[in-house]
C-alpha cells in the first residue's frame, strides 16, 4: 500500500526559526552580558526537551549580536540539538535597525520556505537606537514571516526604551521586565522554553491564555499559540543590585 501523506507534507518536517537578538552595546558589558551568556547556556538543553515535545516543528536555532552594526554568530539555522551558544562580548553603540534589516534579508522566501511555521524572535535590549530603526522594523513588519513571527522583547535595566520594544512586539504583554540579574535570567528562560513549545490549539493547556499567531493562508498547519500563564511576575523577583 503507497505511504499516505498529510496534504502540505509531515508536521514534523516543518522548521521553527527561533532566533536571539541581542543588544551587545557597551552599556551591557559586564554583568549584563555575562548573565545574558549563561543563561541562555543553561537554557539550551531545556530548550532541546521542550523541542521534544512538539511533534509539528524542527526546531532551528541562531544568534544575531547587534552594538556599532550587526552580524550573525551563527551563520546559518542550527538544529537545537546540535546548537552551542557562542559567549557575547560587549562594546560600541546600538544599531538596532541594523539589526532589524539583518533579520528582514532573513525572512524572505528564499531563505525561508514557505512550509515554514512562524518563526520565533527574542530581542534582549537595555538601551535606545543609536541608528535610525524605524525604516528596518516596518520593512520587518511588513514582511508576511515578519507579521507572523512570535515576536518577544526582553527589557534590561531602568533605561531600556520599552517603546521601541513595544513597536517590535506589538504587544506590550510580550515586553518582558529585567532589572537585576534573577530577573533577566527568569525571562531569558520563559522566552526560550515558551517559545520552543509553540504549537497548535489542539495540544495547548484548556486552560491557557494565548498569544496567536496569524496564519499563513497557503500553510497547511493551524494557526500557532504561545501559552501566557506563566509570565515570570518582575516584582516577585527579588535580589541582587538593581540595573
Amino acid at each position: 500500500m503507497a505511504n499516505l501523506k498529510r496534504p502540505g507534507g509531515e508536521l514534523a518536517s516543518r522548521p521553527l526559526h527561533f532566533i536571539w537578538v541581542v543588544d551587545c552595546s557597551g552599556s551591557m558589558y559586564g554583568e549584563k552580558i555575562g548573565t545574558v551568556n549563561h543563561a541562555i547556556q543553561s537554557t539550551i538543553p531545556e530548550m532541546a526537551d521542550a523541542a521534544k515535545d512538539n511533534p509539528n516543528a524542527q526546531l532551528l536555532v541562531r544568534t544575531l549580536k547587534f552594538s556599532t552594526g550587526a552580524s550573525w554568530v551563527t551563520t546559518a539555522p542550527v538544529p537545537i540539538e546540535d546548537f552551542a551558544w557562542d559567549d557575547l562580548d560587549a562594546g560600541g553603540v546600538t544599531d538596532l535597525g541594523k539589526a532589524f534589516e539583518m533579520l528582514a534579508a532573513q525572512l524572505t522566501i528564499p531563505p525561508m520556505t514557505d512550509r515554514a511555521l512562524p518563526p520565533v524572535l527574542v530581542l534582549l535590549s537595555d538601551g535606545q537606537p543609536t541608528d535610525d530603526y524605524k525604516k528596518s522594523l516596518d520593512k520587518l513588519l511588513h514582511l508576511p514571516w515578519g507579521k507572523k513571527a512570535v515576536r518577544i522583547a526582553i527589557s534590561i535595566g531602568q533605561d531600556a526604551d520599552d517603546d521601541v520594544l513595544e513597536q517590535f512586539t506589538g504587544n506590550r504583554e510580550l515586553v518582558l521586565q529585567a532589572n537585576n540579574p534573577q530577573a533577566l535570567v527568569k525571562m531569558i528562560k520563559w522566552a526560550s522554553t515558551a517559545a520552543s513549545m509553540v504549537s497548535a490549539p489542539a495540544s495547548r493547556p484548556k486552560d491557557a491564555e494565548e498569544f496567536a499567531v496569524p496564519k499563513d493562508p497557503s500553510a497547511s498547519n493551524a494557526p500557532l499559540v504561545l501559552d501566557m500563564n506563566n509570565i515570570p511576575d518582575p516584582t516577585s523577583i527579588g535580589a541582587g543590585d538593581v540595573w
